[in-house]
């Protein structure tokens, strides 16, 4: 089973609760979803949030979406990440994702899972080495025995965090794979982290949702709307 676990919460301190803002009246979440249902090599979708109360409304939605969800410690997302491991068997791979990515593309979540077990690989993701992705578009891959292994000797704050940095640091140690683009779409910016962010995301699927709902990478960036800058 591929296991993808999505990581969401209400308090991000660049923008809190983006991920429940509103996208052509759905949560932001709920349209991400959407598009990671559409991934053929996904078998299992878990969002992985916090148990901090200002949780409770993403919880609650997120199971309406009839989606199995976790809560955990607000800080350790690796703890989290590998909660949810221990709660299914047969798990053949982990893919990350995160909940402010409501541009995904699930043909290249299908292209990174695809390339991790063709290379044998113990991490594989789209963003190693130079990105040629759109920053909003990164997945990760990894073995679980391997998540489990960074889970029990991560001790840096940044680690815990951020789940797949204990592996990716350590080239010497763990297999590493990578996906790129032959065109590089690297100066794009299509993840939430600010206001302007939020706003060309809602431009995007104003735009192209009402006549495809599955609108492509290739669709989004054909639009010619480079996403506003963020903030210094």
């Amino acid at each position: 089973m591929n296991l993808a676990i999505l990581q969401a919460r209400m308090s991000s301190s660049r923008l809190p609760g983006k991920v429940m803002a509103p996208v052509l009246g759905e949560p932001m979440i709920g349209r991400q979803v959407e598009r990671l249902r559409r991934a053929q090599r996904i078998d299992k979708l878990v969002v992985a949030t916090s148990t901090d109360p200002s949780d409770d409304p993403l919880a609650a939605y997120a199971t309406k979406l009839n989606l199995t969800v976790f809560r955990g410690a607000l800080s350790d997302v690796l703890g989290r990440f590998c909660a949810v491991l221990e709660a299914h068997r047969r798990v053949s791979a982990v893919v990350r994702l995160t909940a402010d990515c409501p541009l995904a593309d699930p043909a290249l979540i299908d292209e990174v899972i695809a390339h991790h077990f063709a290379t044998d690989a113990d991490y594989t993701s789209n963003t190693l080495g130079e990105r040629t992705y759109p920053h909003g578009l990164d997945t990760e891959v990894i073995r679980p025995a391997v998540l489990m292994e960074a889970a029990h000797r991560a001790v840096d704050p940044y680690e815990r965090e951020h789940v797949t940095a204990y592996v990716y640091r350590r080239p010497e140690v763990y297999r590493l794979a990578g996906v790129r683009r032959a065109r590089s779409l690297a100066d794009l910016r299509w993840t939430v982290d600010f206001p302007a962010d939020l706003a060309f995301v809602r431009d995007v699927y104003a735009r192209l949702y009402p006549t495809d709902p599955a609108f492509s990478t290739e669709a989004i960036a054909a639009l010619r709307v480079n996403s506003a800058e963020a903030p210094p």
